[in-house]
């Protein structure tokens, strides 16, 4: 190995007797060499180190300055020398890099996915800071992801591939080559199921809705879609403005939605019923969102739009009335909705497209199974029908 005699350790300083610029000896100072006082040794005591192109770096010392030229030199004499690795701007620091990420990503992801994007890689670069982004491996992201402490493995593994995205970012745009992207932790995860009603059981809870909501019967409305048409996320109704309702056509369009499988637009028919429904309500202008207030009260002004909890609250509130616990919005509505749809025949795949759902592993466990049809085989193992009294033999 040829070893590198590029740059230099350099000084703005002037001799003070004659005025000539302080050159480096090469073993303990950056000193005058005027011929004029060979014995009076002047030195200089502010440096600079100079590698071209163009790292440059202040130092304190003379020691700081050699060892740092010294590591430069080396390193390219190795072959592995990377200018960005050596610049006081540290752009390859971690922080500094997820700050051109996120701005990326505030600009090409919706809203509700920049949010737990940012939290994740922001946190991360907390937990990084400005280390250098070619020295965390898979230890450091193993122990970063372990320090996540009071988080569900679910959410552990979401952070972890919320990382692992910035990552393959970073070798599209080149910062990293394909060679230097880490591997990554296997991380496992039990996911929750959510309780299920049947439909008698939902139709019920939909009832006490209406009745506790006869003040705005657009809460009564909404959680009605969304036991209906499960297509239809809470988080894309709430944001449904009248202008999205065609009642000609009995179109519903969601615009901002998170259908992975869906570049533009989503399209929901309307039934008839629900068209008349909402021809009896006031219209607003075209921009307001349909889901709102009609009237005043509880602080909120009339036309505000519904609060995020406001359809999961009156859910429960139906819930707790008709003595029903543990079945949350999402699992009373849509998994419920799609296993019944299940139980009348319907296969997954058919499930799938009025869910509107490519694949989901989540999904698939509501659907899975088609109950009735189990139990039609079990029966088959058995006679006729019939029931037997299970009497105690009471001991003498």
């Amino acid at each position: 190995m040829v070893m590198c005699v590029k740059g230099g350790v350099y000084s703005n300083e002037k001799c003070p007797i004659c005025g000539e610029a302080m050159k480096d000896n090469g073993r303990d100072g950056v000193i005058c060499q005027s011929p004029e006082h060979p014995k009076k040794i002047l030195k200089a005591t502010t440096f600079f180190v100079k590698f071209p192109p163009s790292v440059f770096r202040r130092f304190s010392s003379y020691e700081e300055a050699a060892y740092f030229l010294a590591g430069l030199r080396f390193e390219f004499s190795k072959g592995t020398y990377d200018e960005r690795d050596w610049k006081k701007a540290n752009p390859l620091g971690f922080a500094n890099l997820t700050e051109k990420y996120l701005e990326v990503k505030r600009e090409t992801v919706k809203p509700g996915s920049y949010t737990h994007i940012k939290r994740d890689i922001g946190t991360a670069a907390t937990y990084f800071g400005e280390t250098n982004i070619k020295e965390i491996g898979y230890g450091e992201i193993e122990d970063f992801l372990l320090s996540r402490k009071g988080i569900s493995g679910k959410t552990r593994h979401n952070v972890k591939t919320n990382l692992h995205a910035f990552f393959v970012w970073l070798t599209r745009r080149r910062v990293l080559r394909k060679d230097q992207m880490p591997d990554f932790p296997e991380l496992s995860f039990e996911l929750g199921f959510r309780k299920t009603v049947d439909k008698p059981t939902q139709d019920a809870i939909l009832e006490e809705v209406r009745k506790l909501t006869l003040g705005n019967p657009r809460i009564y409305l909404g959680i009605k879609w969304l036991c209906t048409y499960v297509s239809i996320r809470p988080g894309e109704l709430r944001g449904i403005l009248e202008e999205d309702i065609d009642l000609s056509r009995g179109i519903l369009t969601i615009r901002d939605h998170k259908t992975v499988s869906s570049k533009g637009p989503k399209f929901v028919p309307l039934l008839e019923e629900d068209i008349e429904s909402v021809k009896l309500l006031p219209k607003g202008f075209p921009k307001t969102k349909f889901f709102r207030r009609d009237r005043g009260g509880g602080g909120r002004s009339a036309g505000s739009p519904l609060g995020k909890h406001v359809l999961y609250d009156y859910w429960i509130r139906a819930c707790n009335s008709l003595g029903i616990s543990g079945v949350d919005l999402y699992g009373g509505c849509r998994h419920s909705t799609m296993q019944y749809l299940r139980s009348l025949g319907k296969s997954k795949e058919d499930v799938k497209v009025l869910s509107d759902h490519s694949t989901n592993k989540a999904l698939d466990r509501y659907l899975e199974k088609n109950f009735d049809e189990m139990r039609e085989g079990y029966a088959l193992t058995r006679g006729p029908a019939r029931v037997i009294r299970m009497e105690r033999k009471e001991e003498k």
